[in-house]
C-alpha cells in the first residue's frame, strides 16, 4: 500500500490537520504506511503520542517526510517551498481551489505530482462521505452563530429573570444549504426566534422541520436549483424581489448569517448598506461568503466592519477556529476517497468517476 505522509498545516491561522489519529490507525489497519510531521496534530488537540499509539510514524525532518510520501494529504493547499519539496510522482491531496490557486497546480504540474481537489468531491450519492466542503460547512454554521452570538449585546434565548422577562432574539439566516442549516439549527438549540430564506423552492421544507419559519416565499424561483443542486446566479428582476422581501427581515433581526455562495462567482449581494443603516444598533451579521465577496456589501474578509452600530463580521476560516471535529471529519473523508483512489492491490488509480472529477488538470 501506498506511503501517505502528513506534514504540519503552515498558513497562519490554520489548526487543522489533514489525518487524526483514530483515522491513520484505521488506514494502517488497512495496510498503509503513514508518517506524520511532529506538531501536525497539536492545535487541533492530537498530540504526537496519539499517532504513535496509532502506529504511525512521528517524523521531525520535514523535508524527509515530503520525499517519502506517495500520497501526501494536506487541508490547505501546498505553499511553493512545499511543493518544491514534494518528490516527482507524488499524489497531493488537499482543499485545492483551481480557480484561486493556479500558481500552485502549474507547480505541482511541472514538479510532476498530481494534484486532487476535495473541493471537487462531485455531488453524486456515492461521494456524500468524501464532501469535505459540506463536512466544513457544518462546521461553518455551527461557529457562525457562536461568532454572531459573542459579538451581541444580548441573551439569544428567551429568559424570566426576577428583573421582567428578556424576550428571545430574532436570528435571520439568509442562504439554506448546510452551512446555513447548521445555523438555523444551531440558534433554535440556543432558544433563538429564527427565520430563514433561500431562493430554492425546496429549501422551505427543510427550514421548517427545524422548527424555523421560512419567509420571503414570494421571491422564491421555481427554477432556481441547479442540477448539481446548488442555487443558480439569480436574475436582475430576482434580485430586485429578493431585495424588497429580504429587506424587512433584516431590519427586525437581532443577528444574521449569510451563506449564499454560487460555485465559481462572485458571492450574490444580498444585504445593502442602505439595508444595514435600517438595522437595530447592536445588530450583527456574520457573513460567511466573504471570501467570495460577501453576500453583505460592506463586508471585509477577515475584519470586523461598524456601520450605523451594527456590526459585520467576515469571517475567513471558521473551520479551523473548531480544529477538533473539523478535523476528524475532514479525515474521515479522505478516507473514504482512498478507497477510490487506492487500489485493493496498493496502485493508485484515476479511472473512477469521482476521482477524474477531481483531478485537477494543468490547463
Amino acid at each position: 500500500m501506498p506511503h501517505i505522509a502528513v506534514p504540519k498545516e503552515t498558513v497562519p491561522g490554520e489548526r487543522r490537520v489533514a489525518l487524526v489519529p483514530d483515522v491513520a490507525g484505521r488506514l494502517i489497519k488497512q495496510g498503509y504506511r503513514i508518517s506524520i510531521e511532529s506538531g501536525a496534530g497539536v492545535e487541533a488537540h492530537f498530540p504526537d503520542a496519539m499517532y504513535l499509539a496509532a502506529g504511525a510514524n512521528v517524523v521531525a525532518d520535514v523535508a524527509a517526510l515530503y520525499t517519502s510520501g506517495d500520497i501526501v494529504l494536506k487541508v490547505q493547499p501546498p505553499t511553493e517551498l512545499e511543493v518544491a519539496r514534494i518528490r516527482q510522482g507524488a499524489v497531493v491531496i488537499s482543499l485545492l481551489q483551481p480557480s484561486r490557486d493556479g500558481a500552485i497546480v502549474r507547480a505541482l504540474a511541472a514538479r510532476g505530482a498530481k494534484a486532487l481537489s476535495m473541493v471537487l468531491v462531485p455531488r453524486i450519492t456515492r461521494a456524500q462521505s468524501m464532501d469535505a466542503l459540506s463536512s466544513q460547512a457544518t462546521v461553518a454554521g455551527y461557529r457562525a452563530v457562536l461568532v454572531g452570538t459573542q459579538a451581541m449585546g444580548r441573551f439569544l434565548p428567551m429568559l424570566v429573570t426576577a428583573a421582567g422577562t428578556l424576550p428571545p432574539a430574532t436570528t435571520f439566516i439568509l442562504g439554506v444549504g448546510v452551512a446555513g442549516l447548521q445555523a438555523i439549527a444551531t440558534a433554535r438549540r440556543l432558544g433563538a426566534n429564527v427565520r430563514a430564506f433561500d431562493i430554492r423552492p425546496e429549501t422551505k421544507e427543510q427550514v421548517e422541520s427545524l422548527g424555523a419559519t421560512f419567509v420571503a416565499a414570494e421571491a422564491v424561483a421555481a427554477d432556481a436549483t441547479t442540477a448539481g443542486g446548488y442555487a443558480r446566479e439569480a436574475t436582475a428582476d430576482e434580485r430586485a424581489r429578493q431585495a424588497e422581501a429580504i429587506r424587512k427581515h433584516v431590519a427586525e433581526s437581532d443577528l444574521v448569517v449569510t451563506t449564499a455562495n454560487v460555485p465559481g462567482r462572485r458571492a450574490p449581494v444580498l444585504i445593502t448598506a442602505d439595508m444595514v443603516a435600517g438595522m437595530k444598533p447592536g445588530a450583527v451579521i456574520v457573513d460567511l461568503a466573504a471570501e467570495s465577496g460577501g453576500n453583505c456589501e460592506l463586508t471585509k474578509p477577515g475584519q470586523e466592519v461598524r456601520h450605523h452600530g451594527v456590526i459585520i463580521l467576515g469571517p475567513s476560516n471558521l473551520p479551523a477556529e473548531m480544529p477538533t471535529h473539523a478535523s476528524q471529519m475532514y479525515s474521515r473523508n479522505l478516507m473514504s476517497f482512498l478507497g477510490v483512489l487506492v487500489a485493493k492491490d496498493g496502485a493508485i488509480v484515476f479511472e473512477d468517476e469521482i476521482a477524474k472529477a477531481m483531478l485537477v488538470q494543468n490547463d
